[in-house]
């Protein structure tokens, strides 16, 4: 299938200033992550930037990049803009990158435009979670699926919820939540890599938030609440985690090293 990588990337970060020109390896970051999407098989990549840096950053190492507004109110917003300036057609399938992922897998990108079809206007990544301190972390956003492999929802909180065995394990250890997820209960984790067809990449920045999202905090809740399906691909490895604070950029800057 061929499809654009759009990576959008702001230069304003409140944990880590200036994110997508850190250097990793003799490279800014906004570079590393275009040239691991360039792996991917898509057809073109682009870097949607607010900055003449970053513009700048990216014509030094042969990557193209254009200039958005400034004042979009998400990552989303700006890569719509980004696909309308390219012209692209209305059946074209854009995988939204975030700029701060330089190990992302290259494969993971081309399987998730896979899913996009005719009925399917949008799709997004999750894979099996192991670990129960993930499974109940807030900071963990959980999918469920339908049998065709579509959201049912997104949440923060721990789902599906195991009424069973946690309860036993509530009953066991009072006020302690499990250390060990129970025998053959697999949560799916959500991975924030996201694939749309282009007119429908169009029409979402104009839905109204749902009640829903504003509960969560999850955008994605807002196509769900509308009536629109969400494919999700499923992969067996958890992805390398991107960059979101300084201890993340000195781990990802040890690998390039």
């Amino acid at each position: 299938m061929t499809f654009t990588v759009i990576i959008p990337a702001r230069l304003a970060s409140t944990r880590l200033p200036n994110k997508p020109l850190a250097d990793l390896g003799g490279k800014p970051m906004v570079v590393r992550v275009a040239e691991r999407a360039a792996l991917s098989g898509a057809g073109r990549i682009v870097v949607a930037t607010d900055h003449q840096s970053i513009l700048d950053a990216c014509a030094a190492h042969g990557i193209v990049a254009l200039m958005t507004r400034d004042d979009h109110p998400s990552g989303t917003d700006r890569i719509a803009e980004v696909a309308r300036e390219l012209d692209l057609p209305p059946e074209a399938v854009v995988v939204n990158l975030q700029g701060d992922e330089p190990l992302i897998e290259p494969a993971l990108l081309a399987a998730c435009a896979a899913r996009i079809g005719a009925d399917v206007p949008m799709a997004t990544c999750a894979h099996p979670l192991r670990d129960a301190g993930d499974a109940f972390n807030p900071n963990v956003v959980k999918v469920v699926l339908d049998k065709a492999g579509r959201a049912l929802y997104f949440s923060r909180a721990t789902i599906p919820w195991a009424r069973d065995a946690f309860a036993q394990a509530a009953q066991a250890r009072p006020a302690v939540l499990p250390a060990i997820l129970p025998a053959g209960y697999v949560p799916l984790r959500h991975i924030g890599l996201y694939a749309y067809r282009n007119d429908f990449l169009q029409a979402y920045p104009q839905l109204e938030m749902s009640p829903l999202e504003t509960i969560e905090a999850l955008e994605q809740l807002r196509v769900l609440w509308h009536g629109h399906p969400i494919a999700v691909h499923v992969t067996d490895a958890a992805p390398a985690p991107g960059v979101d604070t300084p201890e993340d950029l000195e781990r990802v800057r040890a690998h390039f090293a």
